[in-house]
């Protein structure tokens, strides 16, 4: 049983463009040949393929065509580019998964080094990236995990330090005079979003059960630096970003000896692709500049 090419391109662009009529308006043809594209192959298969959510999300199943459209697109590129050819005008474009701390420090640079490509990122944790190399949403990812993926490749790249730091202020109120394991469950604290363990893990580390229940969530690696600074709670942030802010004596470091280290690592689907190639090596490259070994 053969797979209609023209049936999993469009699957991939309704997962891509997140609604049937979106992947319509991209592929230029009308919503109902979209949804009838994808109700042969499904019936092909004989699988459910999406979850008619918004956005569209790929069944288990679905995930699998979706890598498979995905990587034969990559390949396609690829062709056009060894031919000589532009790929009929189309950009060589390659999803990747990156964690937001990653992507305000260290990740953008290495995308500079590598040319020719137009990359399509998506923010996610670093323990929750590889979930999208599974769905085929992405073809790379920075993620915690050292192992790979089924289909993939995994390269370390170094550690990330973070630092426990508050403003001097909050320190002085919610703090002071008290010996840190006592006083962090109560002081309020700055956490990325409602999947972040991160604050948490140290304060378990210090041996106490959690930090306090007074959370404010701020989903961006700035935001999150400037709520530390501007003294709404204490945060665990990236060495990178802390100490600037440290020397200028805007922050204070809670606990001089203690830190928490990530390990990073990089996973990409098992492809022979000059592009996903040179893009690893630029990646790899950047982070033993940036990263701690």
């Amino acid at each position: 049983m053969d797979l209609p090419l023209e049936q999993v391109r469009t699957l991939l662009a309704v997962v891509d463009e997140g609604t049937f009529d979106a992947a319509a308006a991209a592929l230029q043809v009308t919503p109902s040949a979209v949804s009838q594209r994808v109700k042969a192959l499904e019936q092909r298969t004989g699988r459910v393929l999406l979850q008619r959510t918004k956005p569209v999300r790929p069944t288990d199943s679905g995930a699998v065509l979706v890598r498979f459209a995905r990587q034969l697109a990559r390949l396609e590129q690829d062709a056009w580019g060894e031919l000589g050819l532009s790929g009929a005008g189309r950009p060589t474009r390659v999803p990747v998964a990156v964690n937001a701390d990653s992507l305000a420090t260290w990740f953008l640079p290495a995308l500079t080094r590598v040319a020719g490509l137009c990359f399509e990122l998506h923010r996610e944790d670093e323990d929750h990236t590889a979930a999208l190399l599974r769905e085929g949403l992405v073809m790379a990812a920075v993620t915690s995990s050292p192992d790979p993926v089924p289909g993939c490749t995994v390269r370390p790249l170094g550690r990330m330090r973070y630092l426990p730091v508050a403003a001097p202020e909050f320190v002085r109120v919610h703090l002071a005079g008290r010996p840190l394991p006592d006083a962090l469950p109560g002081a309020p604290v700055v956490v990325f979003d409602r999947k972040d363990d991160f604050q948490d893990g140290f304060v378990r580390r210090l041996g106490r059960d959690s930090a306090g229940p007074l959370r404010h969530h701020v989903p961006t690696s700035e935001g999150f630096l400037d709520a530390v600074a501007a003294g709404l709670g204490w945060g665990m942030v990236p060495e990178v970003q802390a100490d600037p802010l440290l020397d200028e004596g805007r922050l204070v470091l809670l606990a001089p000896d203690a830190w928490m280290d990530v390990t990073l690592h990089w996973q990409q689907w098992k492809l022979h692709s000059p592009a996903l190639a040179a893009l690893a090596d630029a990646v790899t490259a950047t982070a033993a500049e940036a990263l701690r070994r």
